[in-house]
């Protein structure tokens, strides 16, 4: 991966353990401001920990994070996540309408969110603002996730961290969906940081990836590299004989 980035995230040794059950062994890289980074890899690789470990939700027990060149201890947990959000496959919502899971992150902090903020960010992911008060439970899948996203957004995170948020989605739905994540990214100059079982979206949609097997990063660069991969485990991998 090239250097002349600046590190939005930087990992320095890090280890992370359950039950004495290794999860991440010594990983040591950085993921580069601005750009979409997919995570890709075998299940139980432990894609989702490392995720995790970018805005506290997990620490490791050995090793340094930096978040922005600072360590992450460094940082007070609601400022690290409104820096760091992170929006997941199942893309969970309160009661109520549109209008009230948007202003959820902001009502948290004792602020509101207008309806012209909360129409903008509909309109940012694609959806008609009309749909501002309708119900969630009258959502689909892919709208759902549009909100989700949406939500994520009222705090204008400088790094959106995004777990399998595609899985279960159609195939049109998947499309809007990538179509969303590289606008956020242009518009905003979001770092986006993505797992993805997909490896033709990881490769059309990711500017760089991390392949992880086994708790360890075995190859890295840009997303080309899944079509041509040089170590062996991930070229198994891609033939899907990995999985």
């Amino acid at each position: 991966m090239s250097t002349s980035y600046q590190p939005a995230i930087h990992f320095n040794h890090v280890y992370f353990s359950i039950d004495d059950k290794p999860i991440l062994k010594n990983i040591t890289g950085s993921f580069p401001e601005g750009k979409i980074i997919t995570l890709v890899g075998p299940s139980g690789a432990g894609k989702s920990t490392l995720l995790k470990l970018c805005n506290g939700l997990l620490s490791p027990e050995a090793g340094e994070i930096y978040i922005k060149e600072k360590p992450i201890e460094g940082f007070d947990p609601v400022e690290l996540r409104r820096l760091v959000g992170i929006a997941l496959q199942s893309a969970p919502m309160i009661s109520g309408t549109i209008q009230d899971n948007l202003a959820l992150p902001l009502t948290l902090q004792g602020k509101q969110l207008s309806e012209d903020q909360a129409k903008e960010l509909l309109e940012d992911v694609g959806l008609d603002p009309g749909f501002l008060y309708r119900n969630v439970r009258d959502l689909s899948g892919g709208q759902r996730q549009k909100v989700s996203i949406a939500r994520t957004l009222v705090n204008l995170p400088q790094i959106l961290l995004l777990d399998e948020i595609t899985s279960s989605l159609d195939r049109t739905s998947q499309q809007e969906i990538e179509e969303l994540i590289v606008k956020i990214n242009q518009k905003y100059g979001t770092t986006i940081i993505w797992i993805t079982h997909n490896l033709r979206q990881a490769i059309t949609v990711g500017n760089y990836t991390w392949v992880l097997m086994d708790g360890e990063i075995v190859e890295t660069g840009e997303s080309e590299l899944l079509k041509s991969p040089v170590n062996e485990k991930v070229k198994r991998f891609v033939k899907g004989e990995g999985n």
